[in-house]
């Protein structure tokens, strides 16, 4: 089991944050994103907010949340990016939207960490045209949160879908700054990677499954995470890994049926407790234990995908998000921001030679941004 880090550097003593918010990204619109903030800030009083959208929409909103007076500046942004904009028509006409202002202000320097409810697409080419890569990253990868029986409470994956595509130098690229990510976000001193596989056996999956195996093997000999070889789909809530390595097509399916079936478990959960005045009155004995399981299987509570290999923090919330699940993104934010972050998964990509560095393949590809 992975040891947790008691490293000041790695749980630093708690430090103003500033978060960059596009307000107007999300499908409910800008009054949940608010909530949501309000929210984060009545539990700390270490961070505050830029909030980019419509100036006269989100003023009044604001204005009504006492505990955002003085710690929320509002911007103004005329445009918005929608969930059907593509992430081409994004980088050519974004420029003055909600989403690439508050991009703007991490590159900036105005915030540490951008949260946006908006589309992952659009918000990934974005977020590569005004931050870039780090030297050295193939392709950025969105990392995510995994409910599991750890003592933690969580695994890391990643690729949850910034790309479909990836070869073998880029899982390696994931096993580094997934196991960065681990050491910040879980506090683990030594994190255990696994490699998503269709079995556990050395010899089962495709030709790039087993050049990354090899490769992730060799660099944890000298990197600070322990590599346990081949995963498969059962171990993503188990406690014998930290962080799963996968593609993200793999990784956007995994995910989106983890969520359903949290969803489907609520609902038969539901359903059967409602069959009988014997088993409503069974619902209610069992009600402290019931609300415990929901916690802890709500999809709401691990929202927030962050994009790794940038330079800037970015996180991806939902667009369906409610004030609970843009908080849960937001505290993301938070951690993230009390470090470095991009600097930590530079330095960590930076140790390892050959084959790691290199431009290597055009992400925006995946997004239709290439030239």
């Amino acid at each position: 089991m992975a040891r947790r880090s008691h490293n000041s550097a790695d749980r630093a003593m708690p430090k103003p944050v500033t978060v960059s918010v596009d307000a107007m990204g999300g499908d409910a619109g800008p009054a949940p994103i608010v909530a949501g903030m309000a929210w984060s800030a009545a539990k700390n009083p270490d961070i505050s907010f830029i909030v980019f959208g419509n100036s006269e929409t989100l003023e009044k909103l604001v204005s009504k949340r006492s505990v955002l007076a003085g710690r929320c500046e509002v911007r103004h942004a005329a445009g918005v990016v929608t969930m059907d904009t593509k992430p081409s028509q994004a980088m050519r006409n974004g420029k003055g939207t909600s989403m690439w202002e508050a991009i703007d202000a991490v590159k900036s320097g105005d915030a540490q960490v951008c949260v946006s409810c908006g589309n992952t697409g659009a918000l990934m080419a974005m977020s590569m045209l005004r931050l870039r890569k780090i030297p050295g990253i193939n392709r950025p990868a969105i990392a995510c949160l995994w409910p599991s029986r750890n003592p933690g409470g969580f695994n890391v994956m990643l690729d949850a879908g910034a790309d479909i595509r990836a070869d073998a130098e880029d899982l390696l690229q994931y096993a580094l700054m997934g196991s960065s990510y681990a050491r910040v976000g879980l506090g683990l001193e030594t994190p255990r990677v696994g490699l998503l596989n269709v079995g556990t056996e050395e010899h089962k999956g495709r030709a790039e499954l087993k050049l990354a195996h090899d490769m992730i093997a060799d660099a944890s000999k000298s990197a600070p995470f322990e590599f346990i070889g081949y995963v498969e789909g059962g171990d993503l809530p188990s406690d014998r890994v930290d962080v799963i390595v996968t593609d993200g097509f793999t990784g956007n399916v995994a995910l989106k049926t983890g969520e359903g079936t949290a969803k489907l478990i609520s609902e038969l959960l539901k359903q059967a407790f409602n069959y009988s005045a014997l088993s409503r009155f069974a619902a209610l004995l069992a009600l402290p234990s019931l609300k415990r399981l929901r916690k802890r299987i709500d999809p709401r509570r691990v929202n927030g995908g962050v994009f790794l290999g940038l330079n800037g923090s970015v996180i991806k919330s939902h667009g369906s998000a409610d004030e609970t699940g843009v908080s849960a993104a937001i505290k993301l934010a938070f951690e993230l921001g009390q470090v470095d972050f991009p600097a930590r998964v530079a330095a960590r990509v930076a140790s390892l030679s050959s084959p790691v560095q290199g431009d290597g393949p055009d992400t925006g590809q995946a997004y239709g941004t290439s030239k």
